[in-house]
């Protein structure tokens, strides 16, 4: 390991000056600024964790910041220092509205607990976590109130939804009303995961940013900035491993998923002269918490993907993807013996080799 822990600077999307690979999205946005041809509502789209939410907030901050009718600026840095900076990274500014789903670090973590221990949640409990696992729309009208005040200093109104995938059929259909026909000087920048799930109608009122996944070079940067304490082995093993996504490699690192793939390839690497007890071992770990089993769910189809990607037995690794794909969603439903399941998964893996 280099460095320490408490050299961390720790970034949200709200309060992260930093964005990186995603200059030529940047120039789009600046250049509309700048032509006065600024598209009243941009789809932000592209894999989670490529920093789709930090170029929303970081352009919010322009717009709010550059107010006074010039339009000499080369980039959209915002100094931290500034009032607009402090106002949106603290969720304050009066001309920036911002949605997003109600469901927090803690609401998941009252969920796996109550499922590791047994535990009954209440039905109100589980009435309001449904709730908070989507934008309501009753949270999406309250951008119309928002849109029918003046703001601050006659300059920009802008609206972030984090994430439009988070809608149910009802919110989709109110954005679209607003869509349809934005307010003078409103611009809506709308975050999507997955925008071929989206309504067609929302599509095509929106301009669109298609953000691709970071490169290697890239991510070292960003994982050398977030994690200072982080080896370059494991910085280079983390890039492998996270698909290009800053988000995904600082999860990973936080809950040592490189040690558990590089457990993974070895049991795998050996073939059928894997070692039962280490297969056991590993299995056993991976049921440990229900946070354990879902890294290590995620982990073993990345492995054959990537497997699959150089070349192996295709054939082979195909079906097994299809077959493990299957036993984890029936794992999930019937609530079947997850330790069981991971060894069979495990086994056909290994039998491959």
């Amino acid at each position: 390991m280099g460095g320490s822990e408490e050299n961390r600077q720790e970034y949200s999307p709200r309060n992260n000056p930093v964005l990186m690979g995603h200059e030529a999205a940047e120039k789009i946005l600046l250049d509309a600024w700048k032509n006065n041809s600024l598209h009243n509502s941009w789809l932000i789209s592209g894999i989670e964790g490529i920093g789709k939410a930090t170029l929303a907030y970081r352009f919010a901050r322009f717009l709010l910041q550059n107010n006074d009718g010039r339009k000499d600026a080369n980039s959209l840095d915002v100094p931290e220092t500034s009032q607009t900076f402090r106002l949106v990274a603290n969720d304050s500014h009066p001309d920036l509205k911002i949605l997003e789903r109600d469901f927090t670090e803690t609401d998941r973590k009252k969920v796996l607990k109550a499922i590791k221990s047994g535990e009954t949640m209440s039905d109100d409990e589980v009435k309001n976590l449904k709730k908070s696992a989507f934008i309501r729309v009753d949270d999406v009208r309250t951008i119309n109130e928002f849109l029918s005040k003046r703001s601050s200093n006659d300059g920009w109104r802008i609206v972030i939804i984090d994430s439009i995938d988070d809608m149910n059929a009802a919110s989709a259909n109110a954005v679209l009303k607003i869509l349809e026909e934005p307010p003078h000087k409103t611009v809506m920048l709308l975050i999507s995961h997955n925008p071929g799930r989206l309504l067609p109608t929302i599509k095509s009122r929106c301009a669109k940013l298609n953000l691709l996944p970071l490169d290697e070079t890239q991510l070292a940067g960003l994982i050398r900035r977030y994690r200072p304490e982080l080896s370059e082995k494991a910085i280079k093993g983390l890039t492998r491993i996270c698909s290009g996504s800053i988000g995904k490699a600082i999860s990973y690192a936080d809950n040592n998923a490189l040690e558990t793939y590089e457990k993974l390839s070895a049991l795998a690497g050996a073939g059928k002269s894997f070692k039962l007890a280490e297969l056991l071992t590993f299995c056993d770990q991976a049921a440990a918490s229900e946070e354990n089993y879902c890294l290590t769910q995620e982990l073993v189809l990345k492995f054959i993907a990537e497997k699959i990607k150089s070349g192996g037995n295709v054939e082979a690794l195909a079906e097994n993807w299809e077959k493990a794909m299957k036993m984890f969603d029936e794992a999930e439903r019937l609530n079947m013996d997850k330790k069981q399941v991971m060894q069979n998964i495990m086994y056909n893996l290994c039998k491959i080799n």
